[in-house]
């Protein structure tokens, strides 16, 4: 077992050791960021590596330890027996010393002072002479068995303290060995665990140039933030046929966006019978919904100033249609949250508040019809949380889920929550989703996004396309300092560089003795946090090797790398194959 342990700490040990060495090796070879990207990633790779081929041999070891500390109980309770019975023998041993010292008397009297000789002479017949000296043989017999007897059980119950002694010291001496090796496989386990944890949260998988490519790709795919918006729902290519097959789409569910009021899930509530009431304590933490005062002037870049109800009369968030199918308590929940975001975005109208879906939809004229009948309705109300009236962000679509800012990289906020929008508020998998969340009549709930003309105007891929992206991400862990070539090949390079495309991965890889995919025989979906609302893992098969690639690294190099405008635009995402 101390071997095993020894040779734990050793690989670790080898991992760290590369880690830094290379560090100073590279300083003057590429920029601070390449460098810490690469080298992080090679750490973790080689700790990931080391540590994989244990892992059976570590749950062994575990499992092996933890059946030692049973026997051990086990031999502790044996001890603990054993010393009472010693314990009790001591005890009665103190009651049976009268009778040794009595008995040790009488044989020493009758040895003595009861020879053959007295009784022949002091006896009147020979038959009494007879019973005599039977009598005292008996006697003499049995003073003997008794001081035999005691004196027996004096040696066994020394013997036996003196043994218990010693097996209580080389239990106490294996327990702390037993502890010590116990304690040094735990700290490397959670050592390996916790470091290799350490790298990948350091890891950018991404420089913030292709970061920044990657935001305006999806910019361009116009993305609706809002449910009113006129922005073309995004296509449903699974009963569309792209002329090649096997095929591969990567669907997202629901709109990047996922804090506060989910609109269409509003509306799925309204439609159930829920008030406004219900449906925003459903997106939001708030104390109230408190009257405040109307009349507050709201300044628009642009566009002027007008009252508070003014101008919420003027937003186009969400349909008036809604309000003739069943959903007017979903207009008076985006009336009061239009409301809040308004006066806690321009500080009770101290600033000013833009006209897009940067902030919320506003148009010169007033929308009318049921939109106006809310606002009328909700006269002056907004969530308030402490006395603060709060921002209440919402957007069009989430994908059954509602998530916190903290959760999308804003600053953390005590009114923002994370929810499933279902009515059990859970979520077993993607088909439990699609059927029962609130937003899932939403034209942008699943969805995959992007489109290429030759195709169809599909968003399916080519199995050899996905090898390509999968490849990609091999060649970007094993050396981050080439990654500035993995843009599309469909477009020159974006800042004048050079574009490796999928024969160039192949081959280079192959030089640096990595096994590259020439096509996709399976893509799954093969971990997913329903209860969080991610795709933890992805997985990929071909050519007899299988690569699992993290929820976030392939979607990150999925949206560099993908042909056109597709992209995977959520957290949550899954994948269709025909």
């Amino acid at each position: 077992m101390k071997q095993h342990i020894l040779r734990l700490f050793f690989l670790i040990s080898l991992c760290l050791f590369f880690f830094f060495a290379q560090t100073s090796f590279s300083e003057d070879q590429i920029d601070t960021l390449g460098k810490q990207i690469d080298e992080l990633t090679r750490a973790l790779n080689m700790s990931i590596n080391a540590t994989r081929p244990l892992e059976s041999e570590l749950s062994r070891l575990q499992n092996q330890i933890t059946g030692i500390k049973g026997r051990v109980s086990a031999i502790e309770q044996d001890i603990f027996v054993k010393r009472r019975n010693i314990e009790e023998g001591y005890t009665s041993l103190d009651k049976q010393t009268a009778i040794l010292e009595r008995a040790i008397r009488d044989f020493y009297i009758k040895s003595y002072y009861s020879s053959p000789f007295l009784i022949f002479i002091s006896a009147s017949s020979a038959s009494e002479i007879t019973r005599l000296l039977t009598y005292q043989k008996k006697a003499t017999e049995q003073d003997k068995a008794i001081i035999t007897n005691i004196a027996l059980t004096i040696a066994d119950l020394e013997t036996k303290k003196k043994n218990l002694e010693l097996e209580q010291t080389r239990l106490t001496a294996f327990k702390k060995n037993l502890d010590e090796q116990s304690d040094k496989l735990d700290k490397v386990v959670t050592g390996a665990k916790a470091y290799q944890a350490n790298l990948s949260s350091q890891i950018a998988q991404l420089s913030a140039q292709q970061q920044q490519l990657i935001s305006q790709r999806q910019s361009g795919l116009n993305i609706p933030r809002s449910a009113g918006t006129g922005a073309p729902a995004c296509i449903d290519d699974r009963t569309i046929d792209p002329g090649f097959s096997p095929r591969i789409a990567f669907f997202t569910y629901g709109v990047p966006n996922r804090v506060g009021m989910n609109q269409y899930g509003a509306f799925g509530r309204a439609r159930t019978g829920q008030d406004y009431s219900t449906i925003l304590h459903a997106y939001y933490n708030f104390d109230e919904v408190k009257d405040v005062d109307a009349n507050i002037q709201i300044r628009v870049d642009g566009h002027g100033t007008y009252s508070l109800e003014d101008y919420v009369k003027r937003i186009y968030e969400v349909p008036n249609s809604w309000g003739d199918n069943g959903g007017m308590e979903a207009l008076k929940a985006q009336a009061i949250a239009a409301r809040s975001y308004a006066l806690a975005y321009t500080n009770n109208g101290s600033g000013s508040i833009c006209d897009s879906q940067n902030c919320q939809v506003f148009q010169d004229g007033e929308k009318g019809g049921n939109w106006n009948s809310a606002v009328e309705a909700t006269r002056g109300k907004a969530m308030t949380q402490g006395d603060q009236v709060i921002k209440a962000w919402f957007s069009s679509t989430h994908g059954g889920y509602i998530f916190s800012s903290s959760e999308i990289g804003w600053n953390s906020t005590s009114w923002t929550k994370h929810a499933i929008d279902t009515p059990s508020g859970g979520a077993g998998g993607f088909g439990e989703l699609q059927n029962n969340a609130y937003d899932k009549d939403s034209p942008w709930f699943y969805c995959d996004w992007g489109a290429r003309g030759q195709y169809n105007k599909t968003a399916w891929l080519k199995s050899e396309e996905i090898a390509d992206i999968a490849n990609v991400i091999l060649f970007a862990r094993a050396d981050s300092s080439t990654k500035d070539h993995f843009y599309q090949t469909d477009r020159p390079h974006p800042y004048g560089g050079e574009v490796w495309n999928a024969d160039r991965v192949q081959s280079e890889l192959k030089n640096r003795g990595i096994t590259p995919f020439t096509s996709a025989s399976d893509v799954s979906i093969s971990d997913v946090d329903f209860s969080g609302g991610r795709t933890n893992r992805v997985t990929i098969s071909g050519n007899g090797k299988t690569e699992s690639f993290s929820g976030s690294e392939f979607k990150d190099w999925f949206n560099l790398r993908a042909p056109a405008n597709i992209q995977i635009v959520g957290p949550l995402y899954n994948v269709e194959k025909r």
